[in-house]
């Protein structure tokens, strides 16, 4: 697994950045992360968050072995490479996308309240977004319930016209919600979006005890001891602490694509 480090400049519908060169785990450390051990597929029964995952970090033993990036902690897989889009105006990290087998996800958790529940408003919010981008929706049942499919107007590097095509899932949590954005095959083909719906269910969020309100995006940090590479990455094939750091105060809005 890898790191790769990018820029986001504003919070508008944009082009993937590079899939980073892929590295394999060594076997002692596949090991390790081998030991960590999904929350039970929900494919046979009706989905449940808090048996099902993403789980709260008051629903799991213990945190050992994860990759952590403060608010999320991520299972290692082989194969796996992990990009940490950075606010270019800020320096700060907004978001981690997985890129693993041609598709990626992008992930954030947000701060929620502990009675009001994120996800409805806020795939009415992204209808309205991408409407106004030109683009279309369609809501789906999926693993965690109801998903937002959205299709934006786009120009491919040859000059001819497409779509970008983005898959929305949503989960909230206690006192926090989580999205995650599935782009590449894994947003139209369910069996290329098998690995990476597994990394999502796998997923710890720290929520911190640091009162926030709604929507305010939870902390994000740089591994500790990063390094970047000759190609922006950073080794982590690892379990991994997080860096110290000041509470992030405001991040994109929560309908952004990409």
């Amino acid at each position: 697994m890898a790191f790769g480090f990018g820029k986001k400049k504003k919070n508008s519908v944009n082009d993937s950045e590079e899939i980073q060169t892929e590295t394999g785990a060594p076997e002692g450390n596949a090991n390790q992360a081998a030991s960590l051990s999904l929350p039970p597929n929900p494919a046979d029964t009706a989905y449940e968050r808090s048996v099902h995952g993403p789980l709260d970090e008051s629903e799991v033993p213990a945190t050992d072995g994860y990759v952590d990036l403060g608010a999320l902690l991520v299972t290692p897989r082989e194969g796996l490479s992990l990009r940490l889009e950075v606010e270019e105006s800020t320096s700060r990290v907004i978001a981690v996308t997985l890129d693993l087998n041609g598709s990626s996800l992008q992930l954030q958790a947000f701060a929620a309240s502990r009675s009001e529940k994120l996800w409805r408003d806020i795939r009415e919010q992204i209808g309205l977004s991408v409407g106004s981008q030109g683009g279309e929706i369609e809501i789906l049942d999926g693993t965690f319930g109801k998903e937002v499919l959205a299709k934006v107007p786009a120009q491919a590097s040859d000059g001819s016209k497409g779509f970008r095509v983005a898959r929305f899932i949503g989960v909230d949590g206690p006192r926090w919600f989580l999205r995650g954005v599935l782009g590449g095959t894994a947003a139209v083909d369910s069996d290329a979006a098998k690995d990476l719906e597994d990394l999502f269910r796998g997923v710890v969020v720290v929520r911190g005890e640091t009162p926030l309100p709604p929507r305010d995006l939870l902390l994000l940090r740089l591994p500790k001891d990063a390094v970047a590479g000759p190609q922006g990455q950073v080794a982590a094939d690892h379990a991994t602490p997080a860096q110290g750091g000041e509470p992030f105060r405001r991040g994109p809005e929560i309908t952004a694509i990409g």
